[in-house]
């Protein structure tokens, strides 16, 4: 299988502007890489920087040192030093993001919520509303929510409707982020179906994943970062 993604070196510290300057390292010499169809899953304690490492991938935090690339047809990017413009593309077609929290948008209803981003990368507003409704049932959310927005939920259902919407569009890379947790043991199950899924796909997958149980059935990889921990500067 190809190479979806590479990370080379990673490093990644935050600076204390309003604590005179003190500079708090995070991780540094990141290097794994994803193939196609592959999930890989992040461990190591709370505070290792297994969050700081999927937001540099998805762009929200910028890598002090290192590149991280991806493959987008026959061209290698690295999203280390890519404008906010092309970050926004990739994100678009490129790689998608699942988290377990929703945010929310007024007046929406949760299948437009859910069917946006299949419609963004040219599915018609029909097969998007349908693809959503097909996903918010197997996620059991029930039918009479659908049209309703999602800010009058509860946070389990939310968290459902959010699953959704990551996992409804075509993504060579998946990252997810605690998708799972609070999540009741039937509908664990079905987002361990949908990561299968993508893995038939030839989807590359990178999670953070505290619940054991899943993580057993859908990682091929598990890397440790505590490998990766920075020293105080």
């Amino acid at each position: 299988m190809p190479v979806r993604l590479y990370l080379n070196n990673v490093g990644k510290s935050f600076t204390m502007h309003l604590q005179g300057g003190t500079v708090i390292p995070v991780v540094k010499q990141v290097e794994f890489s994803v193939n196609a169809g592959e999930c890989v899953v992040l461990g190591g304690p709370s505070g290792a920087g297994k969050s700081s490492i999927l937001k540099m991938i998805y762009g929200n935090y910028r890598c002090d040192e290192g590149q991280i690339l991806v493959t987008v047809g026959d061209e290698i990017i690295n999203i280390a030093g890519a404008e906010p413009r092309r970050m926004l593309s990739l994100r678009e077609a490129t790689i998608g993001y699942v988290s377990q929290f929703l945010r929310t948008i007024p007046r929406v209803s949760a299948e437009d919520v859910v069917a946006e981003p299949l419609i963004a990368q040219g599915a018609s507003e029909a097969e998007g509303v349908d693809t959503a409704r097909a996903l918010l049932s197997r996620l059991n959310v029930p039918e009479r929510l659908w049209t309703l927005p999602p800010a009058t939920f509860s946070g389990g259902e939310q968290q459902r409707v959010n699953i959704a919407r990551g996992f409804i569009a075509h993504y060579p890379i998946l990252l997810l982020d605690e998708p799972t947790a609070s999540l009741d043991a039937a509908n664990r199950a079905v987002v361990v179906r949908l990561v299968e899924e993508k893995k038939e796909k030839g989807v590359a997958m990178v999670g953070i994943l505290h619940d054991q149980d899943v993580r057993e059935q859908i990682a091929d990889r598990i890397i440790d970062v505590t490998g990766f921990a920075a020293e105080a500067a």
